[in-house]
């Protein structure tokens, strides 16, 4: 394991670039096999990405608002104590990796955008407390653990297919989530991939008398540093401060939200990405406690999210060039073509995979490659359900070496990609073969 971690480690450090870079180049990859596979003339070409580039401006938010909000419960006292906790009863290197990648799985199954961030607080915990940790490599795997998004609560595509009037329910109906993530076959699935992700994530660690490279003072220092600033809280013996620490005014508006949100489901309402938003954003004003100490923890988690800011649009303009050019249909026929019913979950899984480079999220994903998939299930007789969730497992493996959703890791460790891709790479091969299998045993 030690080789091969090392060759995927050293292949990232000197042909891996930046995640901006890699937005510019695939950029002026999809154009250019819009041009020369599709026939697509050039000028057309820039049009779409143009006017594309825009498109997902509501989406980009909510996807800004939902790990920022993610931060928030993470660093909450509560939260942060009991993650405190976990980490006393670990002593050991290899019991540091397994411990934040179970955590990292686990907040991701619950919330990706939760689990995307409390993994890496939890890896960077674990990082100052046990001596010997391989700091890239507790950041990588607490990372790794997002995967388990795609099978989790907050996997996109069975949710919104769960949703009445969701955008292909004429094509497909409602698939309801007994058929999808609550499925024996899927939670077997979530079972195995938590139980086999962290040890092969563990036998990655150095052993004794290699490289390690641990945490940096100057990261270590920097967490322990941030407290409230007196600016941010202000005098509490004003009236103005007493208001901005107030603990009753948080309490009532956060009370306030979540009555909304029970009223929301009692009238049958939709879960999407607003209500959850919503949810966690007024769940975390009660776990924060007070305004000012709400408006902290949100201006920490902002940092986070610059990079996913400034690339999203750049990936909004590249489905744009994949939807007007017929790339994704092409694509997705190359894998449709030789499919059975029995092997078009396994063949929609695979084509997921290449199709999330250039869409690396689960609904603007959905939306280009769900209509073939959809057709080609009724073509072949196949589950609606199993289909489904094999163009989600695709993205959420996918994720495992797309350098989007690695920026808040990087973000909040202070780490480059090609210091931690080596890692996920290896844990792409492992998790890839997990998901294989079930694709081909489906009931």
């Amino acid at each position: 394991m030690s080789k091969i971690t090392a060759f995927f480690t050293e292949l990232m450090r000197k042909y891996l670039p930046d995640p901006f870079v890699f937005a510019i180049l695939l950029t002026l990859l999809t154009m250019a096999l819009a041009f020369s596979v599709e026939n697509r003339p050039i000028d057309l070409v820039v049009q779409d990405w143009g006017k594309g580039f825009w498109s997902l401006l509501a989406f980009t938010t909510q996807m800004a608002v939902i790990l920022v909000m993610g931060y928030v419960l993470a660093a909450a006292p509560i939260v942060d104590r009991f993650l405190n906790r976990i980490a006393a009863f670990v002593h050991t290197p290899r019991g540091a990796i397994i411990m934040a990648t179970v955590v990292g799985c686990v907040g991701s199954y619950l919330n990706w955008g939760f689990g995307l961030v409390i993994g890496g607080i939890m890896a960077k915990k674990l990082a100052m407390r046990v001596k010997g940790v391989h700091y890239p490599l507790i950041i990588a795997s607490a990372y790794t653990g997002f995967t388990m998004y795609s099978l989790g609560l907050s996997a996109t595509i069975p949710v919104l297919i769960s949703t009445k009037g969701h955008s292909f329910e004429q094509q497909m109906g409602i698939i309801p989530l007994t058929e999808t993530i609550f499925s024996p076959h899927i939670l077997l699935t979530a079972l195995v991939v938590l139980i086999v992700l962290p040890l092969v994530n563990a036998s990655m660690h150095p052993k004794a008398g290699e490289k390690v490279t641990e945490i940096s003072a100057n990261i270590a220092n920097d967490d322990a540093k941030s407290t409230p600033t007196e600016s941010l809280l202000g005098d509490e013996k004003t009236f103005a401060g007493r208001l901005n620490n107030s603990r009753i005014l948080s309490l009532l508006i956060g009370l306030t939200g979540m009555a909304y949100v029970g009223l929301h489901f009692y009238n049958n309402g939709n879960l999407d990405l607003n209500m959850i938003n919503f949810f966690i954003l007024f769940l975390g004003i009660l776990l924060l406690g007070t305004p000012m100490k709400y408006v902290e923890k949100v201006n920490e988690g902002v940092k986070t999210i610059g990079g996913i800011i400034l690339q999203f649009p750049f990936y909004a303009g590249i489905m744009a060039i994949m939807h007007a050019s017929g790339l994704v249909e092409s694509i997705a026929d190359v894998f449709v073509s030789f499919s059975t019913t029995a092997t078009l979950p396994l063949w929609g899984l695979i084509s997921s995979f290449f199709i999330n480079f250039f869409a690396p999220s689960g609904g603007g994903h959905w939306v280009l490659q769900g209509p073939f998939m959809i057709e080609a299930a009724k073509t072949l007789g196949a589950s609606q359900a199993h289909t489904a969730m094999s163009v989600m497992l695709g993205n959420g493996w996918n994720d495992l070496v797309q350098p989007f959703w690695i920026l808040p890791a990087l973000a909040l460790s202070k780490l480059k990609l090609k210091d931690i891709m080596g890692y996920t790479v290896v844990s792409m091969f492992v998790v890839g073969a997990i998901y294989i299998v079930s694709a081909l045993f489906w009931p």
